[in-house]
């Protein structure tokens, strides 16, 4: 196999995830939010896919609601550690494959598909999703989650400039020497505007945000800092885009959804006609 387009991408975020602790990084509250309107219906008895399983963090949540089969693929060598936190759980019908999510085709298809926080990250999104249709069975569910071009405005303005110098440096000089000072000011901001709660504040930047952030510790905050600065290639997508995919005609009519999660990113989801 030819070394993979989102290959760069991929061993970035295996430098992220491979320096956390073992275990989920995402809290049961943060998994069942990320997947609603899934819940665990949608799962238990039936064969779920993730594509860009990362270390695992989302898969071992899913375990609990007990799918019948559940795989996960990642092109980067955190596929390691994602198995490992797998096997923590003790959950045996699962398992990760190494690969790249754009070209992954299992013949068996899928019940379930979902693609959380990657899409953004390809150097073509539309193939991602097209990976994610391709693979789910028909009836089946997909669902995916990427950050929205709208509701940004700031961080595609002062964080992603940054980011565009710091993916090309070693992993330890942008996480410690630029994530964890440019977060503390940010992490003062949303425990601030947590605790004061006034309707003014509301139109504040990234107001919805901080307030689901800040229920974490400064770790987590500097974590997805982290992520959003060592990947070399993110792109932040409009409402219209998602729609349009979702008119592909391997889509259930009638089916889908778009929520404005957080005030800065888009769920959607439906299924395979």
């Amino acid at each position: 196999m030819g070394h993979a387009v989102d290959q760069p991408t991929a061993d970035a975020f295996a430098r992220s995830w491979n320096r956390l602790p073992e275990g989920s990084v995402y809290s049961v509250s943060q998994f069942e939010e990320w997947f609603l309107p899934l819940t665990r219906a949608d799962v238990e008895g039936k064969r779920v896919l993730e594509l860009g399983c990362g270390g695992g963090s989302l898969m071992v949540h899913v375990t609990a609601w007990q799918p019948s089969d559940l795989v996960g693929v990642e092109l980067g060598d955190s596929a390691a550690m994602a198995e490992r936190n797998l096997a923590r759980t003790g959950f045996t019908a699962c398992r990760v494959a190494k690969g790249d999510l754009t070209t992954f085709d299992d013949a068996e298809r899928y019940d379930l598909v979902y693609c959380i926080g990657v899409l953004h990250h390809l150097q073509d999104p539309r193939k991602g999703f097209d990976a994610v249709l391709r693979n789910t069975c028909p009836g089946g569910r997909f669902h995916c989650w990427v950050y929205a071009h709208e509701g940004n405005g700031v961080v595609r303005m002062v964080v992603d400039p940054i980011r565009r110098v710091a993916s090309g440096l070693p992993w330890w000089l942008t996480k410690y020497g630029i994530a964890t000072p440019l977060v503390v000011p940010y992490y003062v901001y949303a425990k601030v505007l947590n605790a004061l709660r006034w309707e003014a504040l509301r139109r504040l930047p990234l107001h919805d945000y901080s307030l689901w952030i800040s229920q974490r510790g400064f770790g987590f905050f500097r974590h997805v800092a982290f992520d959003q600065l060592v990947t070399p290639h993110t792109v932040y997508l409009r409402r219209d885009v998602i729609e349009e995919w979702l008119l592909d005609p391997r889509v259930e009519p009638g089916s889908t959804y778009v929520t404005f999660r957080n005030g800065n990113s888009w769920k959607f989801g439906g299924r395979r006609r």
